[in-house]
């Protein structure tokens, strides 16, 4: 998973990054709208016909008009689509584009418009985490069950939250600082998002790793 929560970040921002941050925002807002309209073009034949692995399947839901490029008003969009709050949307679309953008680019200069590129997202993928993507974004079924078999304690098919604090501290790597807060954040976002009545089910999980969750998601917020 690579989809940081905003929640968490606020605690460890000063006053004066939050106006960088929302400054960045407000720039990336106003160009980045034109930016989307054009991309298409620039953009054409990004995907093509190939099929997506997981990962960008989990991604792809962002992605707003379908053109492999994902800009930072798309993400804010996905998650008021999700039911998200204002604030909560527009923080979480700078954190997650700042930190993703340069990874899915690589080899190029850094771009004001902080675009994450679907194709390259397998470039964003961190440690310390369960390793149920593949360095390609592959979904690793074995992987997977080993999240259940290991830290599933009090039930098979679900996780508490305790038991998801268990699977992270179990899967830090040596000095991974990096890995290990995007793990934090990753799974920290999924209890958030996923959990009924403190559970985090195995079903939940899988549709989070394919994307689909994000979808549901969307569906139920937008039937109420």
């Amino acid at each position: 998973m690579v989809l940081p929560s905003s929640s968490i970040y606020c605690t460890f921002l000063s006053t004066y990054d939050i106006y960088i941050i929302f400054d960045s925002l407000i720039f990336s807002l106003q160009i980045d709208s034109m930016a989307t309209s054009t991309s298409s073009n620039q953009a054409d034949g990004l995907m093509g016909n190939k099929e997506l692995t997981p990962l960008e399947k989990h991604v792809m839901f962002f992605d707003i008009n379908n053109d492999g490029i994902i800009y930072p008003s798309e993400t804010y969009q996905a998650f008021r689509k999700m039911g998200r709050g204002i604030f909560r949307s527009m923080f979480a679309s700078v954190l997650i584009h700042i930190a993703l953008s340069h990874k899915t680019r690589p080899g190029k200069w850094p771009s004001p418009l902080f675009p994450i590129v679907v194709k390259d997202i397998k470039y964003a993928i961190h440690g310390s985490d369960s390793g149920a993507y593949d360095s390609e974004g592959r979904f690793v079924p074995e992987k997977f069950e080993e999240i259940f078999k290991k830290h599933a304690h009090q039930n098979a098919d679900s996780l508490t939250y305790n038991e998801v604090k268990e699977l992270l501290k179990t899967n830090r790597e040596p000095k991974d600082y990096y890995g290990r807060a995007n793990a934090f954040v990753d799974w920290k976002s999924l209890y958030d998002l996923g959990n009924k009545d403190g559970i985090l089910t195995k079903e939940t999980v899988k549709a989070v790793y394919d994307g689909s969750l994000f979808e549901q998601k969307a569906k139920e917020h937008a039937s109420k």
